[in-house]
């Protein structure tokens, strides 16, 4: 029986806070309500710009690292080999990275975008124009940007898990920043903030995907209410704690494998019964606008615009995912050991990404498609909740109760591969990083989460998943700045990574190299040397 190592007074604080969070809002719902009012409108005014630059910085720093000399490095030893298949690997990363997302956004965004174009580009609703800038904001929210969030977080945890042997630990990859030597209270402290921002990120997707597996069953059985969602939650976190407690080679891999297939299959049913012809124009057009106009989507920070959209939709969506990064990157990082940096970040970012493009420019660009050409109204769909979205566009093909049918389990499963993965890592976090925390230690930690969502759930629903979202990613972003910092110090310091351009082994410029005599000299082997 495995023995448990959890870090009983970083375990014993970090439950502490969330069992106080479930219980105001389970026994003072509306305090919590407003309490979490107004603190987000603080965030928002004070700092929605501090999320757009970090994000921006994030993407920019993965695609450095990548076309740089240390793109080369391995995480882990030189002849290391990847522990899990292309597909697995991809499987399981993007089923862990946005899944739930996916399915309740796919449609109701673009719709809205199309409906409610962003402020303070003087487009008209239900126009074309709007048409395009709807899909191109939806590809902004859910393609490289998000990813490379996720991207260097695993990537400074691989590389000091694998490749300087420290162990799985969050704060372990901080080492760097503090001299070199592990720092027990500031490790306590760092570790902590990633396991907050896991719980409540977590919690919020849980929330969406109960939100849109309810309105499935009420379109299949007539089922709704604030009982059915209850019901859904407890049955839906016993599922992913059976999942969790069975391990990554198990139970995670398997269900994120067959995600990707249902996945695919729902997607080609949409291809092949909604506007093929459209469809197959949009990808082109949606990616060609999107490139086109990113640097402008990057850079608005609400200073000379409404910043209520922002919130909304950018400012949302990058706290969102830095709330998800400790856990995404986390659980990346677990499933990478072997790979090149330049393999992982080109992973990372391109595959989920072009995964992401596909799937909007099919769900979401039928959808804007059939609104445009009057043969379908979205408007009420919207209006009812954006987790109706996706089932009112089946409703316009064939099939629909199968394909009904199907996108509810599609999203349950989504769901319970999203919170397995995350009660691993949240186990992961608070047992000192082992890469195989104690099953009690993991599924107390799925009932918690569970709990959490339940409990934002009913204390405001969307509103107030959001809410919570934002408020715990705001200490998480100076924390993942510092994380570069460190990343970057000890790269620089890796020989796997090969001497810098223009610079001989031995330390002489190339224009010296000749004078001296060493050109000859045989350099030695890139990564030839793996680091302590």
């Amino acid at each position: 029986m495995r023995r448990l190592r959890a870090d009983l007074p970083l375990l014993a604080v970090a439950v502490g806070l969330l069992l106080a969070v479930v219980l105001w809002g389970a026994i003072f719902t509306e305090s919590l309500a407003r309490a979490g009012d107004a603190a987000l409108g603080w965030v928002v005014h004070s700092f929605g710009w501090l999320f757009v630059v970090a994000a921006d910085f994030f993407l920019v720093l993965a695609v450095v690292l990548a076309f740089s000399r240390f793109g080369r490095i391995r995480l882990g030893d030189d002849d290391d080999v990847p522990e899990f298949s292309n597909l697995a690997w991809t499987a399981m990363m993007f089923s862990s990275g946005m899944g739930i997302g996916l399915m309740f956004y796919g449609v109701a965004e673009p719709i809205t975008h199309l409906l409610s174009p962003p402020p303070g580009l003087d487009i008209r609703p239900g126009s074309p124009q709007a048409a395009q800038t709807a899909m191109e904001y939806a590809l902004f929210h859910w393609t490289l940007h998000p990813w490379a969030i996720y991207a260097v977080t695993g990537l400074a945890l691989a590389y000091s898990t694998f490749r300087r042997g420290r162990g799985n630990r969050f704060s372990a990859a901080f080492t760097p920043l503090f001299g070199g030597r592990p720092r027990p209270t500031a490790g306590r402290v760092l570790d902590l903030l990633a396991i907050l921002a896991t719980a409540f990120g977590t919690a919020t997707s849980l929330g969406l995907g109960a939100l849109q597996v309810e309105y499935g069953l009420d379109e299949l059985f007539g089922l709704s209410g604030r009982r059915l969602e209850v019901i859904v939650i407890v049955v839906l976190t016993a599922g992913f704690v059976v999942s969790a407690a069975s391990g990554v080679e198990r139970g995670v891999r398997l269900l994120s494998t067959f995600n990707v297939y249902l996945a695919g299959a729902l997607a080609l049913f949409i291809l092949l019964f909604g506007p093929t012809v459209a469809i197959l124009g949009l990808i082109p057009a949606s990616l060609g606008g999107y490139l086109d106009n990113l640097l402008m989507m990057s850079s608005r920070t609400g200073t000379l615009v409404d910043k209520d959209w922002l919130s909304a939709w950018t400012f949302f969506y990058w706290a969102w995912w830095m709330s998800w990064a400790p856990f995404v990157g986390a659980f990346i990082a677990r499933i990478s050991r072997g790979r090149t940096i330049r393999e992982f970040v080109f992973g990372v970012l391109l595959i989920p990404s072009g995964a992401s493009l596909l799937w909007f420019s099919i769900s979401g660009g039928s959808a804007v498609w059939l609104q445009l050409s009057g043969a379908a109204d979205f408007t009420g769909a919207i209006k009812e909740g954006a987790e109706a979205a996706m089932f009112a566009l089946l409703h316009h093909l064939p099939l629909s109760l199968v394909s009904t049918a199907i996108t509810a389990g599609l999203v349950a499963l989504y769901f319970i591969t999203s919170a397995d993965s995350a009660s691993l890592v949240l186990g992961s976090l608070s047992s000192r990083g082992s890469l195989h925390p104690a099953r009690p230690l993991v599924v107390m930690w799925g009932v918690l989460v569970g709990a959490v969502a339940l409990v934002l759930l009913l204390a405001g629903g969307l509103k107030a998943l959001q809410q919570a979202t934002v408020l715990v990613a705001l200490p998480f972003v100076v924390v993942m700045l510092l994380l570069c910092a460190a990343l970057v110090k000890e790269l620089r310091e890796d020989p796997g990574a090969g001497p810098p351009r223009g610079v001989h082994p031995h330390g002489l410029p190339r224009a010296l190299r000749r004078v001296s005599g060493e050109d000859d000299a045989e350099p030695p082997e890139p990564g030839s040397r793996t680091p302590g």
